[in-house]
């Protein structure tokens, strides 16, 4: 293996970072349902005093091809190039404890690298536990409490939190082998999985960036502001209310999936939310279609360009 010094490069204020800290990661760039991880690290970055500690190597860990740059054209030359990043900060939460903060693109290359990069950070600072998030779409109702799957060494979390334990095969992602090796270790790590409404996945659900908020919380004892996503998610709500009470084939759909998951969270036979016992589920796209006018509305609003 490469040496993990070579992907990242310590800033000025590492030197000031006190040993026995939490770490939290969330990464973007894959399956990220709800725009959970993405809105959930933007959340923090906007809302909590931070410095850079560590900056990974874009060009040694990023397809470019893949994943295509923004570089802004004003009238006749460019302006305002900026290639994605992959830092660790020292970030402080609303009552001043300080973190770690592991967040910006999922590397596309190098990923035992990266790993042993991190988990070299993770002994020089003496991190005292290992926190990420991570969001996939699931055929589950958006008027329950999103569930989580936990993984990792904290068995207290496992029990106390996760409500979905299957025995399965899954694409994985560069924190989910970072995980692997830190489990290997014997440190202390946990991975929280956010099961989204799959009618949900395309858009940015503000529930989704407060569920990975709370789980961060419930493995770190941190605190973050959480009033503004909290009054968006109010907004969000009632505009999909909207959408399914004046819908008789969509509150239908939508009334199928709570039968299913309140079977299943009262201990029905059912091996896990996403099937009946006959295995059929109304399709993302029978649901997704019935809520087009309402996210073209939303990206109107966004876009300042409703009525």
């Amino acid at each position: 293996m490469l040496d993990p010094d070579e992907l990242y490069e310590l800033s000025a204020d590492a030197e000031g970072v006190p040993e026995g800290l939490h770490l939290i990661a969330g990464l973007t760039g894959f399956a990220d349902a709800g725009g959970a991880v993405a809105q959930f690290t933007d959340y923090l970055l906007t809302t909590l005093d931070h410095t850079v500690v560590a900056s990974f190597d874009t060009d040694t860990l990023l397809d470019y091809r893949a994943r295509r740059p923004i570089i802004y054209f004003d009238q006749d030359h460019l302006t305002n190039y900026q290639p994605p990043s992959l830092r660790l900060y020292l970030a402080r939460d609303e009552i001043g404890q300080p973190f770690l903060f592991l967040t910006g693109f999922e590397p596309d290359f190098r990923w035992e690298q990266f790993t042993a990069a991190v988990i070299q950070l993770i002994d020089r600072f003496r991190v005292a536990s290992t926190t990420w998030v991570h969001a996939i779409p699931m055929p589950v109702p958006h008027t329950r409490p999103i569930g989580v799957t936990v993984s990792g060494t904290r068995s207290d979390l496992i029990e106390n939190r996760s409500v979905w334990r299957p025995h399965t095969q899954v694409a994985a992602n560069a924190l989910h082998l970072l995980e692997f090796r830190l489990q290997e270790l014997g440190a202390s790590t946990v991975g929280y999985v956010l099961l989204i409404p799959h009618y949900l996945g395309d858009t940015e659900f503000p529930a989704a960036a407060l569920s990975a908020l709370e789980s961060a919380s419930a493995s770190t004892g941190l605190i973050f502001p959480t009033d503004r996503l909290r009054e968006a998610n109010r907004e969000f709500i009632a505009r999909i209310d909207d959408q399914v009470q004046g819908n008789p084939e969509l509150a239908k759909l939508v009334g199928t999936l709570e039968q299913r998951y309140d079977a299943y969270m009262e201990g029905s036979p059912l091996r896990s939310p996403l099937t009946d016992e006959d295995g059929e589920l109304p399709s993302a796209d029978e649901i997704a279609a019935e809520l087009e006018n309402f996210l073209a509305l939303r990206r109107s609003r966004d876009d300042g360009t409703a009525n």
